[in-house]
């Protein structure tokens, strides 16, 4: 995992992809009240997007949650790992990162984070993505995020003012947080995992899984 912007470019935030009348997307949160009869397991995430998307998405997931939870929206760029090699050998060996010529699937991919993807923790993560621009040596990307909820029968006690919304939820006793890890790529591939805090042997995997913040992932590259 490479941490900086100084490779394959970093994500412009002052770009507007293609400025469109598209509204800022919501992030569906999976269902997790009854998940284990479709809980795939951790080292056999669905098929769905590329197999080198998926593999680099898998890569993320373990490289954010070896940091713990309560963390802030992380957003990382996924470079062609051939052409990091080429055009950072220095790099590339210390890394040993693997080109095709020595065994790596073609198209594989190096995830870089970018530090400054998202500036203001305190901003809507989707909001920002829907500023940000990615040049062309960017393949795909990925955004991890953490979101808290609660059952769906608790919603209807839910106070119409925000600010007291969040601490209802902040303090319910059956809220859920879930990190939610999705990616895309420029073939129109795209695939997301995500974890409960509650239940951390368990992941669920697929590439329809999060479908607004897949669509806000593509934007950023096009």
């Amino acid at each position: 995992m490479l941490t900086g912007d100084t490779l394959a470019g970093a994500a412009e935030p002052g770009h507007d992809a293609e400025t469109t009348d598209a509204e800022t997307p919501d992030v569906e949160t999976p269902d997790a009240e009854t998940p284990d009869a479709e809980t795939p397991d951790a080292e056999t995430p669905d098929a769905g997007g590329s197999d080198a998307l998926v593999a680099a998405l898998m890569e993320v997931e373990r490289h954010v949650g070896e940091a713990g939870w309560d963390q802030p929206a992380r957003g990382f760029a996924l470079v062609r790992t051939d052409e990091l090699i080429v055009a950072e050998p220095e790099l590339a060996e210390k890394l040993s990162l693997r080109s095709s010529d020595q065994g790596m699937p073609p198209g594989a991919l190096t995830a870089v984070e970018s530090e400054d993807m998202f500036p203001d923790p305190q901003a809507d993560p989707l909001g920002t993505l829907m500023t940000v621009g990615w040049p062309q040596t960017v393949f795909g990307c990925a955004v991890a995020l953490e979101r808290t909820f609660i059952p769906a029968d608790a919603e209807p006690d839910l106070p119409d003012d925000d600010a007291e919304a969040a601490e209802f939820v902040a303090n319910h006793p059956r809220r859920q947080d879930i990190r939610i890890v999705a990616a895309a790529d420029r073939a129109g591939n795209s695939h997301a995992v995500a974890r409960l805090a509650s239940r951390p042997g368990e992941l669920l995997a697929g590439s329809d899984l999060v479908p607004g913040l897949a669509a806000a992932l593509a934007h950023t590259l096009t």
